[in-house]
């Protein structure tokens, strides 16, 4: 199961930097981010299982980037266009 988990973060990175390369998506991108935080994350957390130190610093290290950019990202979206990260609620029967 361990190495499943390996492949599948490893090809969420490699996915990520790819289409980033190609010019499929910005390296700013919501899309790019995201696959690249959970990709590394889950390198990261098996780094630390396997009590791997240095692939542990360079997963969890990309990982946290990542997740600063995420919220640096979502941060300005939400000042920018605060109506479109709130939740939808139903019309009530009063309207």
């Amino acid at each position: 199961m361990t190495d499943i988990l390996q492949i599948v973060g490893a090809i969420l990175v490699l996915a990520g930097f790819f289409a980033s390369q190609i010019g499929a998506v910005d390296a700013r991108s919501l899309a790019y981010l995201i696959v690249n935080a959970l990709g590394s994350g889950v390198l990261a957390v098996l780094a630390l299982l396997g009590r791997e130190w240095g692939f542990l610093l360079l997963e969890g290290v990309w990982c946290l980037v990542a997740l600063a950019s995420l919220l640096g990202v979502l941060g300005r979206a939400r000042r920018q266009r605060p109506h479109l990260l709130r939740a939808q609620r139903p019309p009530s029967s009063a309207d």
